[in-house]
């Protein structure tokens, strides 16, 4: 070690409070090393942050903790110790085995010879290198400041790609809550790190985050829409019950006052709404004090949130009013009265059932929409046919039967691809697995998925309930009539999702019990 070797003096002006450090890890096989390291730079600071110093004295050591933390801003890292490789090694290994890009490594050596500078720095994705002999105290504070900070932008740049990620990811299927609320945390997570914030935050909202509809809350009360950090899987609780008194106190002098306040370590920008009630953007963990610049942005940013928010209100509320007019036209179709729950519960089974057969988020979606239309060839059927509690005839028995294409013919001509799948359902429904429905004795996979799985939920909900010919079944002889018919009537695959889930299918039914 030169003599040379000199450490920065003391400084007494009051240092700004600390928020974190950063990870130095030194790795070398002589312990003074490590000794005279720490002490270099033992009143070291960078954007309020001091460091951390962990110490490895061999190759495999560093490997150990470099494979159980994902953290560390630098690696000190000597190239001679149990091999005159080792450390050449841990390099390879970070930058290879752990695709470790953003942790900066300062290659240091005693002996010069042992590794030539240009191709260690080239083949070993090295960011710097330095013989022991030249790393005085200045030198190191040098080297350290430049490799912190490029650990620093390179981190905010992965930040900010991952919140692009989201983004893009969300908008091919913003409109839907689920999607939103993933749009919302993307964004949420790009304001972080442009700002410099922590990932703390939240976005506050009297509108309830449940996936479907979303609704607006009858009180007062603030919800947490969408959060991350500490506030992520908080969505749709109350805030009151979820955050401290002091920082909901916070939010509603917010809301109050219509404005945004800035804290010592926090900022809450209120959200103006023209439609709805008001919102809130909170996020915590500031590490400076912000600019001009950045409070200007912030608030662009709280205001065009609120835009984009109300817009998906205002379509999710549209498409809302559709789901309901489908759902009580399919009501209508099915010639019951408005007791019946026969419909909210085929349009939950499906779905259900839907996800655990493999179906996408859109098909789902769309699988949800169309089902409750199965039925409407009913219209064209009397009334006094299908409610009749007697044997029917033969040709009653035919009469029903053509239930089937006749709701096939309404709806086969939409470009819309909800309602050709609702002229799909209609006309398959009641085709069997085994060839033996109909109208048209299609087998097997023949007949399509979505068709499949009406035909299952329909059956297992008319025996579930009470019917004008029949008292409804108890759940042990339902599932013996599952277990029967899989193979012959039914999907046998999906009767093994289904019994699989049965509680799940069951708690649908006692939810949306009969009045």
């Amino acid at each position: 070690m030169s003599d040379d070797f000199f450490f920065l003096e003391d400084d007494d002006e009051a240092l700004p409070e600390e928020l974190g450090s950063w990870k130095v890890l030194i790795v070398d096989d002589e312990p003074e090393v490590h000794a005279v390291t720490k002490l270099a730079l033992n009143d070291f600071i960078l954007d309020n942050k001091r460091l951390e110093f962990i110490s490895a004295y061999s190759g495999n050591e560093a490997k150990t903790y470099l494979t159980q933390h994902n953290d560390v801003a630098v690696v000190l890292l000597d190239v001679v110790m149990e091999t005159d490789n080792a450390g050449l090694e841990v390099a390879q290994f970070i930058r290879n085995d752990l695709d470790n890009h953003f942790t900066r490594i300062i290659l240091r050596t005693g002996q010069p010879g042992q590794a030539p500078e240009r191709s260690v720095i080239v083949d070993y994705d090295i960011n710097d290198y330095k013989s022991k002999t030249e790393l005085t105290a200045q030198k190191l504070f040098t080297v350290m400041i430049a490799s912190l900070r490029s650990y620093r932008d390179i981190v905010v740049i992965e930040e900010n790609r991952a919140g692009l990620e989201k983004i893009i990811d969300a908008s091919v299927n913003l409109f839907t809550s689920r999607s939103l609320e993933k749009f919302m945390r993307g964004i949420i997570q790009q304001l972080a790190s442009i700002l410099g914030f922590s990932k703390d935050a939240a976005y506050i909202t009297n509108a309830i985050a449940v996936s479907r509809p979303l609704r607006q809350a009858a009180t007062q009360e603030l919800f947490v829409f969408a959060g991350n950090g500490e506030y992520a899987g908080l969505e749709g609780k109350p805030l009151q019950k979820n955050i401290p008194d002091d920082a909901y106190q916070l939010c509603q002098r917010a809301l109050a006052e219509k404005r945004i306040i800035f804290g010592d370590d926090y900022v809450v920008a209120y959200c103006y709404s023209k439609h709805h009630k008001d919102s809130l953007l909170y996020l915590s963990g500031i590490p400076r004090k912000l600019s001009e610049t950045n409070m200007h942005l912030l608030k662009l940013f709280s205001d065009n949130v609120q835009l984009a928010f109300e817009n998906v209100l205002a379509t999710q509320e549209i498409e809302n009013t559709q789901r309901e007019i489908i759902e009580r036209l399919g009501v209508a179709m099915e010639g019951v009265d408005g007791s019946s729950n026969h419909i909210k519960r085929m349009v939950e089974m499906a779905e259900l059932l839907a996800r655990y057969a493999g179906l996408s988020e859109k098909e789902a979606s769309t699988l949800r929409l169309a089902i409750p239309l199965h039925d409407v060839g009913n219209a064209q059927v009397s009334s006094h046919i299908l409610l009749k509690t007697n044997t029917l005839t033969k040709e009653e028995r035919f009469a029903i039967r053509q239930h089937a294409e006749f709701g096939y013919q309404i709806l086969k001509d939409s470009d819309n691809p909800t309602i050709q799948l609702a002229s799909i359902l209609a006309r398959e429904h009641h085709e069997r697995w085994d060839g033996s429905g109909y109208p048209l004795g299609l087998k097997g996979e023949e007949i399509q998925l979505q068709s499949r799985i009406a035909t299952i939920v329909d059956v297992f909900d008319a025996l579930m309930n009470e019917r004008p010919h029949k008292e409804a079944w108890s759940l042990d002889k339902t599932v013996a009539l599952l277990h029967a018919e899989s193979g012959r009537h039914f999907d046998p695959q999906l009767v093994k999702y289904m019994l699989d889930n049965i509680e799940r299918f069951n708690g649908i039914q006692q939810r949306w019990k009969d009045s």
